[in-house]
């Protein structure tokens, strides 16, 4: 005989729907109109030219560098400074005697030790191959994603659910990166696509551990799928909190002291793991429950 559920001991978790609906349509808003408004800095990977990473033996300022590279009539699109004189340069395409005289330029510019730490050129028809395999990891993992959870839980509801919540993930991030972009020159580049499809699999492995307690709750004691849906939460909300916890401490620390090269890639992962612990019990949680109330009304009708 199933036990019924004690809706006192219980925070009614799903009488907030629509605020937690509502902060995700704000915050994926934002993120559309901020790529409509200033798109995204798309770095080398995805637009194409120069990466040259340098270190110098002496001090010398960016606005040095431009003028030195400016005189071998070489335009630079940014510079990045990072601790030990090291310099990342980025600019357009460049032929073999433009190659040269930048190597003269940073030579006669930091003196004898300086190096070249890196060179990297990409051409503009591997940026949109880049591009178009991006697109396609992230459909087949969503599908994938949808097919799998669908499986598990024998319904299409919980795999579809689940996916409008790493949809809801990814979208919080691909927008935000925009934002960031225009205030603070995030580059979009194959690390930020590392990051996306990385969230992708966090987020759902927090939505899959509340959904199998629903289906555990549900197997036990039965209920509506509120109750249900509000003790499944109840139960699993400090695990959830502090295993994310933990994470974005680590990520926090990797963004603040990780350098120039890994910090835009670790504030990726820390804006997924934020939406990603949001999304899979005030998200992937009420769109599941908000279905099956919808779908009893129409039973009746």
């Amino acid at each position: 005989m199933k036990k019924t559920i004690d809706q006192n001991t219980q925070f009614n978790w799903m009488k907030f729907r629509p605020f937690y609906f509502g902060l995700s349509l704000f915050v994926i808003a934002v993120g559309v109109f901020s790529i409509l408004k200033w798109q995204f800095v798309l770095g080398i990977d995805f637009a194409g030219g120069t990466n040259i990473e340098y270190k110098f033996a002496k001090e010398v300022t960016p606005d040095a560098i431009k003028n030195a590279l400016h005189e071998k009539k070489i335009e630079i699109n940014s510079i990045v400074q990072s601790p030990n004189n090291i310099f990342d340069l980025k600019l357009g395409q460049i032929d073999e005697t433009q190659k040269e005289n930048i190597g003269e330029a940073m030579s006669k510019l930091g003196g004898e030790g300086s190096a070249l730490l890196s060179f990297e050129q990409v051409g503009p028809s591997l940026s949109r191959e880049l591009l178009q395999k991006t697109f396609y990891a992230i459909l087949i993992s969503a599908l994938a994603i949808l097919l799998w959870i669908a499986y598990q839980f024998k319904s299409l509801k919980f795999g579809l659910s689940a996916t409008i919540a790493t949809f809801h993930d990814a979208f919080v991030v691909i927008g935000l990166f925009a934002l960031f972009g225009h205030f603070f020159g995030a580059e979009v580049d194959y690390l930020f696509v590392t990051a996306l499809l990385t969230i992708l699999s966090f987020s759902v492995h927090d939505t899959i551990v509340v959904y199998d307690r629903i289906r555990e709750i549900r197997r036990k004691h039965g209920g509506s799928v509120s109750e249900v849906a509000n003790r499944a939460l109840s139960e699993t909300m400090r695990r959830s909190f502090f295993n994310s916890l933990t994470i974005i401490i680590m990520l926090v620390c990797l963004a603040a002291f990780g350098g120039n090269t890994i910090r835009w890639f670790a504030v990726a992962l820390l804006v997924g793991t934020i939406s990603g612990t949001y999304s899979s019990p005030f998200v992937a949680v009420p769109v599941l429950v908000t279905w099956e109330h919808l779908e009893k009304k129409f039973k009746k009708k």
